[in-house]
């Protein structure tokens, strides 16, 4: 069994997506305490708006987001190829992997610090006590933590659902749009769980708040889904020329296969 895995390249393919998947998910989750501006980022004027009747609202995002929209293109490349169980299976396991990333920062942030040489090390640099700092950097907040777990695996199986139901109709063609519409409507509920469990029941959010920021970072994750199509077809272009054509086609047919039993 070992040896198939290792010269098969179908084998060898879905266990690269899964490291690159589960990676860039923690990875994702890792940076997401960071809250950065789209408009400065992008060079342009802040600009204030409301919405919802929610006042002085901009594109302020958390540094998650520049990774997540990658994390949805993987996940449209594993449902066509190796269909909705696997795509199940590395959602669980990215789940697994996170959260237990989180339980051993909450360990490393537990136990007794260095007080001769650590905690004072950076104090030249601004930074007086590491502990804090190492603190305010890994010790997000439970109902975040919780809830980008939640909006995760619901707004993944929301996609697989979303992403067969529209191959059902187009076949082979089209993959533009189950790719695309599968994302945007699964980052809609995603969008929106995390910020109803995390804000809403975990702070007290108003619903004007929480559906206005929901909308401003949906907005942002429609523009990614729309400019990041084309990785798509160059993905499956370079799974075809790995795998082979006929490899590829039958891939796919095999996952049909799995989600019509």
């Amino acid at each position: 069994m070992i040896h198939k895995i290792l010269s098969d390249k179908s084998y060898k393919l879905f266990l690269a997506l899964t490291a690159f998947f589960v990676a860039n998910a923690l990875i994702a989750e890792c940076i997401g305490g960071k809250l950065f501006s789209l408009e400065r980022f992008l060079g342009l004027s802040v600009t204030h708006f409301s919405l919802f009747g929610e006042p002085g609202l901009s594109y302020t995002l958390t540094c998650g987001v520049l990774l997540w929209p990658l994390e949805f293109i993987l996940t449209d490349v594993v449902n066509e190829y190796y269909g909705p169980r696997a795509v199940k299976r590395i959602s669980y396991t990215a789940v697994v992997l996170i959260a237990y990333a989180f339980l051993m920062f909450y360990m490393a942030m537990s136990v007794p610090a260095d007080r001769d040489f650590w905690i004072g090390s950076k104090a030249a640099e601004g930074v007086p006590d590491m502990q804090k700092g190492f603190s305010a950097v890994f010790g997000q907040g439970m109902w975040i933590i919780f809830a980008s777990i939640v909006a995760f695996l619901i707004s993944q199986i929301v996609d697989v659902f979303v992403f067969h139901r529209i191959k059902k109709h187009t076949g082979e063609k089209r993959v533009w749009l189950r790719a695309t519409g599968s994302t945007l409507v699964s980052q809609l509920v995603d969008s929106f769980v995390v910020l109803f469990i995390a804000f809403k029941i975990g702070n007290g959010w108003s619903w004007q708040r929480v559906l206005a920021i929901c909308m401003v970072n949906y907005s942002y994750k429609v523009v990614m889904a729309i400019i990041l199509t084309p990785l798509i077809y160059l993905l499956e272009y370079g799974i075809e020329r790995y795998v082979g054509k006929e490899a590829a086609a039958e891939m796919k047919r095999a996952a049909m296969g799995k989600e019509a039993s």
